[in-house]
């Protein structure tokens, strides 16, 4: 493999770290505050997309 193709394979670890602990802090929130099975099974589907609320809220305090 060479050295060029190995640096881009590396690049995305932090993100890809940073999301994963997103995503289990997201998933506690969620679940913790459901009142129902059904409201915890809606939380762990909030948890998976958390970023995509992040970034809309961002886009609307920013006015954009």
């Amino acid at each position: 493999m060479s050295e060029s193709k190995a640096k881009r394979d590396n690049c995305a670890a932090p993100a890809s770290a940073i999301y994963g602990i997103g995503l289990i802090g997201a998933a506690v929130y969620y679940i913790s505050v459901a009142t129902g099975f059904w409201m915890g099974v809606l939380g762990f589907l909030k948890a998976l997309v958390w970023p995509a609320f992040l970034v809309y809220e961002a886009l609307k305090a920013l006015g954009a």
